[in-house]
């Protein structure tokens, strides 16, 4: 499908997920005007894609909230400043003119924005996938890398394989709901928060979960169609049986820049380099916000993203609007900017 189309905006968001929706808020608190580009077909990143029910505990105002309902929350934020967007398609060239930039993406949509802001977050991603022969048969039918709803696994016998945030936070979530859960880890060690190891260690030694270490995954056993069981092995080719209804192998996301990796933008491995005080890369006109973004001393939360998102806005005024002064004032004096 092809939107051909060519709009004309203040800023262009590359990302919709937390970072990119309170950079269009942003915006619209200093009266601009902001399409957003999103290469997936729903906003909200990774907390939509990769963990919806997961709760998020470092957010100010909430001592917890769900991913998708920070996400829903964000959404209603922005929505007075009627930021148009563009989802399901990627931002596939960059290029300079007169009066900033203008990008083109897979759908055929022009873009044309005094400043980007780029909130792409880990850019372009995907699993890392066990080397298990025939796992591709199971992927979405028993075989899964990320829990969109935690009720798809009631009742059912879950092996979780892995050793990081990931695998402990939906070990501990998942073992209120399904039959059995088995957490697969290659030591004894894991590399999650210590107050979720406890909790990790405490459930094993109630019997409400397992603990298999040290072993690492071996092979699969199914019809084809279902799945029936997760073979593990130690290092010394000791295995064991797991029966199983799925398997979660949390293995950690490939990341890649993709098209931006072209942009001429001075990188840092998978990162942007910015400065802080204004989050503009090398390329004047082009900021980059939230975890695709580095500069010395960066610490890598979405309230930071947050505050860098707010930076950003007000550095893109004064490409967006040269000949109007802008004004600090708190959100209590100004209110929202009418449209």
């Amino acid at each position: 499908m092809t939107e051909a189309a060519i709009h004309r905006t203040d800023v262009a968001i590359v990302g919709a997920g937390p970072v990119g929706l309170f950079a269009v808020f942003e915006c619209g608190m200093v009266r601009l005007r902001c399409h957003v580009i999103d290469v997936l077909d729903a906003v909200g990143g990774q907390c939509t894609a990769l963990y919806p029910e997961k709760p998020i505990y470092d957010i100010p105002g909430y001592p917890r909230i769900d991913a998708q309902d920070l996400v829903a929350r964000l959404g209603e934020q922005a929505a007075p400043f009627k930021p148009v967007f563009h989802l399901g398609q990627q931002v596939t060239s960059l290029a300079p003119q007169a009066n900033g930039w203008r990008l083109t993406t897979s759908r055929g949509s022009v873009v044309e924005a005094s400043a980007v802001v780029i909130a792409a977050g880990v850019g372009a991603f995907g699993p890392n996938r066990p080397p298990l022969p025939g796992i591709e048969a199971y992927e979405g039918r028993g075989v899964h890398y990320y829990v969109s709803r935690r009720e798809e696994f009631r009742g059912k016998r879950v092996v979780i394989a892995g050793g990081g945030d990931s695998a402990v936070d939906w070990a501990l979530s998942l073992a209120e709901v399904a039959a059995r859960v088995s957490v697969v880890h290659r030591r004894p060690k894991f590399r999650a928060a210590p107050e979720s190891e406890a909790r990790l260690a405490a459930l094993a030694a109630e019997g409400k979960l397992d603990l298999v270490v040290p072993y690492q995954l071996h092979g699969i056993e199914g019809d084809g169609a279902r799945l029936t069981a997760v073979t593990v092995a130690t290092l010394d080719g000791a295995t064991r049986r797991l029966e199983a209804d799925a398997l979660l192998p949390f293995f950690g996301l490939a990341m890649e820049l993709g098209p931006i990796a072209g942009w001429g933008l001075t990188l840092a491995r998978t990162q942007i380099e910015v400065e802080a005080a204004t989050m503009v890369t090398n390329r004047p006109g082009i900021f980059a916000i939230g975890d695709i973004a580095t500069y010395p001393g960066k610490l890598k939360l979405i309230l930071t993203g947050f505050a860098e998102a707010a930076i950003a806005a007000r550095s893109a005024h004064a490409l967006a609007r040269p000949d109007t002064p802008l004004h600090f004032e708190y959100s209590t004096t100004s209110g929202l900017p009418s449209a």
